[in-house]
């Protein structure tokens, strides 16, 4: 399998911090809301940070797991699909929340179980942009976004040396 991501963007705490609180001011003026369903695992860093802002108590997760390691320390890459955890109810008034929307392959599943939730992203590839109703930053679908829990600070060697 080739590997469909040619850009690399990594986030820091900062940066991540920073677009949840931008996210959250988006979703303010939709509320109010009953609560947040955090998508994990990506999603319940986020969902910490809007639940603060938006000071929201209840919050549930629906745990999928959609993508797999690759093979000796390969980017990861997106796997078939499995539903760990699920919630009940249509979503209604609650927020859903994750990191990213991809190709939408998680999406579409969420959306099913969750139809009327209003789904909220920090970051949104073309691909699974048109499933979610919020998000803050449009990045184009080869890019691989590096998470700040996904990193360890180390030497890089510059653009040019490569």
């Amino acid at each position: 399998m080739s590997n469909p991501y040619q850009k690399d963007f990594p986030i820091s705490w900062a940066e991540l911090h920073r677009d949840a609180r931008a996210l959250s001011w988006r979703l303010l003026e939709r509320g109010p809301w009953k609560g947040i369903i955090a998508i994990t695992r990506g999603g319940l860093v986020p969902a910490a940070i809007i639940a603060r802002e938006l000071d929201l108590r209840l919050i549930d997760t629906i745990c999928v797991v959609s993508y797999q390691e690759g093979e000796q320390g390969e980017q990861q890459h997106q796997g078939e699909l499995k539903v760990l955890k699920n919630v009940e109810g249509d979503g209604e008034g609650f927020l859903l929340i994750d990191d990213l929307v991809d190709t939408g392959k998680t999406a579409r599943v969420v959306r099913e179980m969750l139809p009327k939730a209003h789904f909220a992203t920090i970051y949104a590839k073309p691909a699974g942009r048109p499933l979610v109703d919020t998000f803050i930053t449009e990045v184009s679908q080869d890019t691989w976004i590096r998470f700040p829990w996904d990193m360890e600070f180390q030497f890089a060697a510059p653009l040019a040396s490569r």
